[in-house]
């Protein structure tokens, strides 16, 4: 446990590092101009096509074009509490071999190899989807399981996330192989850390830097954990 709240904490501090800060700036960036861009055609779209006007019993005609264009403004908050986690997940996993590579020069840990464009591809999709999945667990578990939601819920998904991003952290030192096997032998450090991590990215707003910081605190217990593994600990 202490393990998961110091990689944690340096996590945190690592997001004020000038190249990781780059990184999620970028992240964030990104994350936000694709929400225009979704805004932009979501209002062009309901302009162009959209009707102009409904018959309402007693009303009569009664035109709406301009009113649902512009309401369709409303819909970006609505896209920010939804969809910024697992876009700007999709972001981070593209740029995740930056900020494990910043973590490791900055704190002298040993330099790993990143994935190449596939591998790193796969890895973003993987995070997007593990991140999805919280969201959508959020739906459907909390009216069913009553008191034990959040326990469920956490915990299921800390282990998911832990699982996904502590391999993309063990796979710049060590085969898929090794990597699975070291998660495995610490799998209680790994799925605490992705508890955080889950609890997180269910604060609105605050989600859209969670998978910056996931990369970096997951730098932090790899190489944590691998000390530990060389020194019999």
């Amino acid at each position: 446990m202490t393990a998961a709240i110091g990689a944690l904490l340096m996590g945190w501090l690592d997001l004020l590092r000038p190249r990781v800060f780059g990184v999620l700036a970028k992240g964030v960036g990104l994350t936000i101009g694709l929400f225009v861009l979704l805004q932009i055609a979501a209002f062009r779209a309901l302009q162009s096509w959209g009707p102009d006007a409904v018959t309402l019993p007693w009303l009569g005609r009664v035109e709406i074009g301009s009113a649902l264009a512009w309401g369709s403004l409303a819909l970006l908050p609505l896209m920010g509490l939804f969809l910024a986690a697992p876009v700007a997940a999709a972001f981070a996993g593209l740029f995740s071999d930056q900020v494990a590579a910043s973590v490791e020069d900055a704190h002298g840990y040993p330099r790993g190899a990143g994935p190449d464009m596939v591998d790193g591809l796969l890895d973003s999709a993987v995070i997007m989807a593990a991140v999805v999945l919280v969201g959508i667990a959020v739906l459907v578990i909390t009216p069913l399981a009553g008191p034990l939601a959040p326990v469920i819920f956490y915990g299921a998904n800390g282990w998911l996330l832990g699982r996904e991003f502590f391999q993309m952290a063990a796979r710049r030192h060590l085969d898929a192989q090794h990597a699975d096997a070291l998660r495995r032998r610490r799998g209680f450090e790994s799925t605490a850390l992705g508890v955080g991590i889950a609890l997180l990215l269910t604060i609105p707003l605050l989600n859209i830097v969670v998978p910056v910081l996931a990369a970096a605190a997951y730098t932090h217990l790899f190489h944590r954990l691998a000390r530990r593994e060389l020194s019999g600990g």
